[in-house]
């Protein structure tokens, strides 16, 4: 198995790949392209919040437990007092972040159902909701996160797998096989839970189909092949023989905001839409 260290750095490596695609192919604008990216690298560990005190658990019941004690401070504020408040704060706190993940590592194992492709859609589902309804991103902007999240959940599992191979004395360890799997089919009950899960997930998240359109378009494969290879010079020094006729560079760039918008609902009226004008004498148009 892969240790943590070298799951970041590859997860780092892939997502900030795949970012540049986007920025490449103005699929995205510089807004939300840091978020997805972090999805990515977020996605590039999580397989591993089955390890009891592996750095992902950490993390993740604790961001859970700040997120809840919060949620029941603000609920709570009109009714107790600070002393109240406090205790109140402090118990949901200790109660998410320890009763929780010892409820989770109870009825989890290592490399169980968290380490499956199932897995990724339920983390990439979760993403697009969070990216959605919490950061008010465009649904395609949300999607777009959520794949991010379960690509570098597949570079964590695909990673695992090498690792269980051991090319100096060729053989295959132990652990092969157990990494990169659709489900679990030792635990059939905890594969099922996390279908159901995952399909309510779904059921509730923004419609893909913004997302799908964007991957669809002609448009968008022909530029990104355009843009794929230097059609003259690598940094405008080494000469290639792919050299074409090209038009003359406008003033502006042709990157800007990304064919995906920004937020979930945009605020910027139509700029081809007519502007009544009004008599200068301040009577009503006819």
């Amino acid at each position: 198995m892969a240790n943590y260290a070298t799951h970041i750095a590859v997860g780092t490596v892939v997502s900030g790949a795949l970012a540049t695609l986007t920025v490449g192919a103005d699929i995205l604008g510089p807004e939300s392209i840091m978020a997805v990216t972090l999805a990515g690298v977020a996605g590039s560990v999580m397989p591993d919040i089955d390890l009891r005190d592996s750095r992902a658990s950490t993390i993740l019941f604790s961001g859970i437990g700040v997120f809840a004690s919060f949620c029941v401070l603000f609920l709570n504020a009109d009714r107790y007092s600070i002393a109240e408040l406090w205790i109140l704060w402090l118990g949901s706190l200790i109660l998410v972040r320890y009763g929780l993940s010892a409820l989770f590592f109870r009825i989890s194992v290592h490399r169980g159902v968290w380490h499956s492709l199932l897995a990724g859609l339920f983390w990439a589902g979760l993403t697009a909701i969070l990216f959605h309804y919490v950061l008010g991103r465009h649904e395609g902007v949300a999607w777009l996160g959520g794949g991010f999240m379960f690509m570098g959940y597949v570079t964590h599992l695909i990673l695992d797998e090498i690792y269980s191979v051991d090319f100096m004395g060729n053989r295959l360890k132990a652990s092969f096989g157990t990494a990169l799997k659709i489900w679990d089919s030792r635990y059939p009950g905890n594969s099922l839970a996390l279908a159901i899960a995952t399909v309510l997930l779904l059921l509730v998240a923004p419609s893909p189909k913004p997302f799908f359109e964007a991957f669809s378009s002609p448009s968008l494969w022909t530029g990104l092949n355009d843009r794929l290879l230097p059609s003259d010079k690598w940094f405008g020094v080494i000469s290639t023989s792919r050299a074409v006729a090209k038009p003359a560079p406008q003033a502006t760039s042709q990157i800007t905001t990304g064919s995906l918008p920004d937020k979930a609902q945009s605020e910027t009226p139509a700029r081809d839409a007519p502007v009544r004008q009004e008599p200068a004498t301040g009577l009503p148009a006819d």
